[in-house]
């Protein structure tokens, strides 16, 4: 009957040991990066509260073990890191550590770095509140570099689709007109042109205040070309003033240039693209002194614009001059629809050289990118509806981005 007991007492003591060991405790080399790390995955289990899991790692299988990390049986669930792990529901049962360093065994302030190729030995420790300790088998890994991130696999299928979906639309712009809905501020820009040359005035240009490398100043270069190919036809004085060195010295090639496929280049001159002032409402209050003095029959704001915009445009508007203004900053947008006669809104912008000019490679591109906005609007309620009504987030899956 003792040995009995006994033999109970030891079974009941083995199991209490193995419900605190960590169980399921593998080793891998960390996914999707560069080398110098591994990663340790094991069950969750139910702990104590003030317990702590210890990572321990040697270079050896018979140690010693250095500590690498503390996790708290809380936190890192893989479920946390849905990229990695997967979405499945077995990630919410099982913890995650990445190993980059470990302690130093001969000064513990210092750090051993991870080095690729090299095998190394892991050991999980289950720490309870009054130091007992319950440590897991030992598993073993080396860490590499990994060739490709399998996390921007979406990434790349997504923007290969997308490229061939342009790539088609320029296809399809070779071979046939293709429609472009009317966009009104642009209609307008040779009848605003017009009026100056009938006028005897001049057409003043205005940059937004964001530097070259900025998309909606690059849009707005594109608009100068063509406004500087009319004014050259028709024999229009066109000044173009600047608030950043640099968009001054691509606008005076820019019309230079225009002139020059104009057939008049003898017309251009360089002081009619100039720079005005490089602060905010020193710009304004300069280009407002030139509209009350000189009263340009067409005043033409292209660009990002910030306070300054409705200062311009006001003034502007006060002289009777035609105004068409064109800008993504949201913020400004309702300035220029009251105060400018034609306004380009947002995404209206890019489209302007493609409009103007009626180059295929640019009108396709156009085309596809239209093409690509709506699949994304159709994924887009095709998602809401699989998630909200099914409870099926496929789709969300697909298209996050880690």
């Amino acid at each position: 009957m003792r040995y009995f007991l006994c033999c109970i007492i030891l079974v009941l003591c083995a199991a209490q040991l193995y419900a605190q060991q960590p169980t399921g405790v593998k080793a891998e080399d960390t996914p999707n990066d560069s080398g110098g790390s591994i990663t340790v995955v094991w069950n969750r289990a139910e702990l104590p509260d003030g317990t702590m899991y210890k990572i321990a790692v040697s270079e050896s299988e018979t140690g010693p073990f250095h500590p690498a990390a503390s996790i708290d049986p809380s936190g890192n669930l893989q479920s946390s890191d849905p990229g990695t792990f997967g979405h499945g529901t077995e990630t919410s049962q099982m913890h995650f550590a990445k190993i980059a360093e470990y302690d130093d065994p001969v000064d513990p302030s210092k750090k051993i770095a991870i080095e690729n190729g090299k095998t190394y030995y892991v050991q999980v420790i289950a720490q309870l509140p009054y130091d007992e300790v319950f440590p897991s088998a030992i598993a073993s890994t080396e860490a590499y570099e990994n060739f490709f991130n399998t996390l921007k696999t979406n990434n790349f299928v997504l923007g290969t689709i997308f490229s061939l979906i342009i790539l088609g639309g320029i296809f399809l712009a070779q071979k046939r007109e293709l429609f472009i809905r009317r966009i009104a501020g642009l209609e307008a820009l040779d009848e605003a042109l017009g009026r100056a040359t009938e006028m005897g005035k001049p057409v003043l240009f205005i940059h937004g205040l964001h530097p070259m490398g900025s998309v909606s100043t690059i849009a707005a270069i594109n608009v100068l070309a063509r406004v500087a190919q009319r004014t050259a036809e028709f024999n229009t004085e066109l000044r173009v003033a600047n608030q950043d060195p640099v968009v001054m010295a691509v606008s005076q090639e820019v019309v230079k240039e225009s002139y020059l496929n104009a057939g008049r280049p003898d017309a251009y001159s360089e002081n009619s693209v100039f720079m005005v002032a490089t602060e905010q409402f020193s710009y304004a209050a300069a280009l407002d002194g030139m509209m009350v003095r000189d009263r340009p029959a067409t005043n033409i704001m292209m660009g990002y614009f910030y306070a300054e915009s409705l200062l311009l445009a006001e003034t502007g508007a006060s002289t009777g001059a035609i105004q068409i203004a064109g800008t993504d900053s949201y913020t400004q947008l309702p300035f220029f629809i009251t105060t400018c006669d034609y306004t380009l809104m947002g995404e209206e912008l890019y489209a302007a050289s493609a409009y103007l000019s009626r180059e295929p490679k640019l009108l396709g591109s156009l085309k596809g990118q239209d093409i690509g906005k709506a699949v994304l609007l159709i994924v887009m309620i095709l998602g809401t509806i699989l998630t909200t009504i099914l409870g099926n987030q496929t789709l969300t899956h697909i298209f996050t981005a880690y």
